[in-house]
């Protein structure tokens, strides 16, 4: 099955600042704040909805696509990529531009201080899925620059192409009518239970209203697992208990990736959401967002601990 992903690419900055931020702030002084923090530690990692999402897939036997735009600095991500199985020759690099970058302090209270540069991912809609000479089998729609969230799903409907809509951090700028058009018709609308009260409120659908419009809905609710829903079915998906939690960040893209690996390979939902649930933990367990590993299949194997696969999961392994 071919998978396009489109969302954004981008570069983490994480530093930790050893004291707290609130002790340097004057608030009589607010109106002319000039500070500057001397940090203890920076990281470098590779984040970006969409190459979240492909790693997991990788890593599971699936070689997906991704269609987004970088910057000048984006060829040693480029190789890390493929390297690991990640398509990446739709990713269009912007002259003169970095890729999309978070920069991101933290102090001693997990109190943050953070920016985002858009840099090339704010080009996003210069690329066109009509413009494909292969014309994919499902398009993840995932948060990158507005106007291209809002001509992909445009274009699939155009070529009666099925799509993945996932807006996530985008719900809080995304209007009602918009978050409707965009889910009407779509095969899966992917969301937290933050985002689906978000997404209720400004459409004011209901959940039985949202699955009028979309053909399969899957929450996830972060310790309680995630909640499937395919017409009057509905299927829970439990978490898989975690030898250690580090770093929460990219858990749900994680999930979305062991979930589509699962679809790529025609299994039925609960199956799809069992293993997203068991990728989902080895990113807990590890610091940045593509930084867990496993082999295949240490993978099974740790999966039939805790899940029945009637042994369909063979399949995984041969592939």
């Amino acid at each position: 099955m071919d998978i396009l992903l489109t969302g954004s690419v981008a570069y983490d900055y994480l530093m930790t600042f050893p004291g707290l931020f609130k002790e340097q702030i004057l608030p009589e002084r607010l109106a002319s704040i000039s500070l500057s923090f001397l940090v203890e530690s920076m990281t470098r990692q590779r984040g970006g909805i969409a190459p979240n999402i492909a790693y997991t897939m990788a890593l599971l036997g699936v070689k997906p696509r991704i269609m987004a735009t970088v910057g000048e600095d984006f060829e040693e991500y480029r190789a890390w990529l493929e390297s690991k199985g990640v398509d990446t020759e739709l990713m269009q690099v912007i002259p003169g531009l970095f890729t999309a970058s978070f920069f991101a302090t933290t102090d001693q209270a997990s109190a943050q201080i953070a920016s985002f540069y858009p840099g090339a991912m704010a080009h996003s809609a210069v690329q066109s899925i009509k413009a494909l000479d292969k014309k994919p089998d499902l398009v993840i729609v995932s948060p990158s620059a507005p106007d291209a969230m809002m001509k992909f799903p445009a274009e699939c409907r155009d070529l009666d192409i099925p799509y993945l809509y996932d807006p996530s951090q985008q719900v809080l700028r995304l209007e009602g009518e918009e978050l409707a058009r965009d889910m009407e018709g779509a095969q899966f609308l992917f969301c937290n239970d933050y985002e689906f009260g978000l997404i209720s409120k400004k459409t004011g659908w209901s959940l039985d209203q949202v699955l009028e419009h979309v053909k399969i809905l899957v929450i996830t609710r972060g310790k309680d697992g995630a909640d499937l829903y395919a017409g009057a079915d509905t299927v829970h998906i439990p978490t898989v208990p975690e030898n250690e939690i580090v770093d929460p960040t990219g858990v749900g893209d994680a999930f979305r990736g062991g979930f589509l690996a699962g679809y790529a390979r025609g299994f039925d939902w609960k199956l799809c959401g069992e293993i997203g649930s068991l990728a989902a933990v080895y990113c807990l367990e590890q610091n940045g967002t593509q930084n867990h590993f496993y082999t295949r299949e240490e993978f099974v194997n740790r999966f039939r601990q805790h899940f029945d696969d009637g042994g369909k999961l063979d399949a995984l392994l041969k592939s």
